[in-house]
């Protein structure tokens, strides 16, 4: 008797941590975690160290709703003179001379009853950052926030917090200075409305 008292006391215990635990390693969310690629692509040295563009190869961020994804023919443009025979880029040889995408593993992922737009984000001001956190300086991608429904509501609900000037908007390093022009101006040379921001209708479509 004893020992089923003991035994009960203990799973239970095991329950709550488990309830407690399981939420803080992020297993539902997946934030932090960043999944193996066909291609080991480092944001870190082609943005912070070579300096390019984030619109290199996300191509349609600024016109779709979708970033988009740099075709092979993008990679090989500089691969096919620099790293020529490196082992890591074996995937982006066969894909170009078998004319097949190279098929990337999603970090990012929304349900199918949300909808999300990357280009009017950055047309109101939004910087990759953002939402993408600290992606210049990641040698691995992983995904940097959770994009449960109350963290994108915190922004639309304040977000001129998140502003940036159009200029600014895909630099990873960004940071607020004495002449940058404050959130509230911001706010207003974007012409955001923050009343509409929070209807359902804007992401549930």
């Amino acid at each position: 008797m004893t020992a089923t008292l003991v035994g009960s006391f203990w799973v239970g215990v095991l329950l709550i941590a488990a309830i407690w635990v399981v939420p803080l390693m992020d297993y539902n969310s997946q934030q932090r975690f960043a999944p193996d690629q066909p291609v080991p692509f480092s944001h870190k040295h082609h943005v912070s160290g070579l300096g390019l563009d984030c619109r290199y190869c996300h191509t349609s961020v600024e016109q779709s709703s979708n970033a988009g994804m740099p075709s092979t023919a993008t990679c090989m443009t500089c691969h096919s003179q620099i790293w020529t025979n490196a082992a890591m880029l074996a995937p982006d040889r066969t894909s170009l001379a078998e004319d097949k995408p190279i098929r990337w593993t999603r970090v990012y992922g929304l349900p199918d009853y949300v909808y999300f737009d990357h280009s009017i984000h950055i047309a109101k001001g939004v910087g990759c950052t953002e939402c993408h956190g600290a992606i210049g300086d990641m040698a691995i991608t992983r995904k940097a926030h959770s994009l449960y429904m109350s963290w994108c509501l915190s922004c639309h609900r304040d977000p001129a917090p998140h502003l940036r000037p159009k200029d600014q908007v895909f630099n990873p390093h960004w940071r607020r200075t004495n002449s940058t022009p404050s959130p509230e101006a911001l706010l207003v040379q974007y012409h955001i409305k923050t009343e509409a921001l929070s209807d359902c209708g804007i992401c549930h479509r």
